[in-house]
C-alpha cells in the first residue's frame, strides 16, 4: 500500500528543557510527543530542573540541541555565574550557536520583555498564563519552520511604543541579585569582581535609572523588582 515507507527517515533532533516545575515539563514532552504523533523527527529528550543542572545537561552535552526551552526564574548555581534561564540561553547559545531557544515567563513587565528580546533574540517567547497545550503545539510548529512565534501577551507588549530605555550589565544583575539575598554592600565584592568603590557607584547609578531618590536597598530592590529586572 506504501511502496516508499521503508526509504522515510524520521529527522533526529536533540531537545532541551529546564523548568523548576516538573508538571511544566511533562506538558512539554505530552505536546512534543503529540506533535510528532506521524513519526516525522525523532526527538531525544534532556530534562533539567534548576540552573545547575541546566548548565550541567549544556556543558556536558555529547551532541548539540536543536531546540532549548528554558523557564527564566529558577533556583540559581551561583558558582558559575548562572542566575536565571536568561544566562543559561545565553550560555547556549555560546556554545550552540544553531539552537532554537524558547523561553517562558511569568513576567509581564514592557521592561523585562523588551530586554530578553533584546539580550537573547529568542526563536520563541511565552508568557506562562498564555500556555495552553494547543498553544505549545503553534508555537513548537513554528520554531520547527524556522519561523519565530510570541505569544498573544507578548505580542500586545512589543507593539507598545513607550519603551522604558534602562539597560543593566552583567554586574548590575549581580549585584542587585545580592542586595536581593539580603548581602551587605561591604560584602559584595566577595560574590562580584569589583571593588567597593565600584560597587557603590552602581548602586547610585542604579538609582538614579530608578528615579529612586535616597532611597534604602530595600527601596531599590523593591523597584528593581517592579522593573522587571530581578
Amino acid at each position: 500500500l506504501f511502496p516508499y515507507t521503508t526509504l522515510f527517515r524520521s529527522t533526529p533532533i536533540n531537545i532541551l528543557i529546564v523548568d523548576d516545575h516538573s508538571f511544566i515539563i511533562e506538558a512539554y514532552k505530552n505536546a512534543i510527543k503529540g506533535y510528532n504523533s506521524k513519526g516525522a523527527y525523532e526527538f531525544s529528550i534532556t530534562q533539567a530542573k534548576d540552573c545547575k543542572t541546566g548548565y550541567e545537561a549544556i556543558t556536558e552535552a555529547t551532541e548539540p540541541f536543536g531546540i532549548a526551552f528554558f523557564d527564566l526564574s529558577m533556583p540559581t548555581y551561583e558558582e558559575k555565574g548562572i542566575f536565571s534561564g536568561e544566562d543559561l540561553a545565553q550560555l547556549i547559545k555560546q556554545q550552540m550557536p544553531d539552537c532554537k531557544i524558547i523561553l517562558l515567563t511569568m513576567h509581564t513587565e514592557l521592561l523585562k520583555i523588551n530586554t530578553i528580546i533584546k539580550n537573547i533574540n529568542p526563536n520563541g517567547l511565552v508568557i506562562k498564563n498564555d500556555l495552553t497545550f494547543d498553544e505549545l503545539l503553534l508555537a513548537f510548529d513554528k520554531i520547527l519552520k524556522e519561523e519565530n512565534y510570541y505569544s498573544q501577551t507578548v505580542v500586545r507588549l512589543v507593539s507598545q511604543i513607550q519603551y522604558d530605555n534602562i539597560e543593566i550589565d552583567a554586574f548590575d544583575k549581580q549585584i542587585l541579585f545580592q542586595l536581593s539575598k539580603g548581602v551587605k554592600t561591604k560584602d559584595i565584592p566577595q560574590y562580584v569582581p569589583l571593588s567597593l568603590s565600584a560597587v557603590e557607584k552602581r548602586k547610585l547609578h542604579l538609582k538614579d535609572l530608578l528615579e529612586i531618590k535616597g532611597g534604602s536597598d530595600i527601596d531599590l530592590i523593591r523597584e528593581a523588582k517592579n522593573k522587571g529586572l530581578l
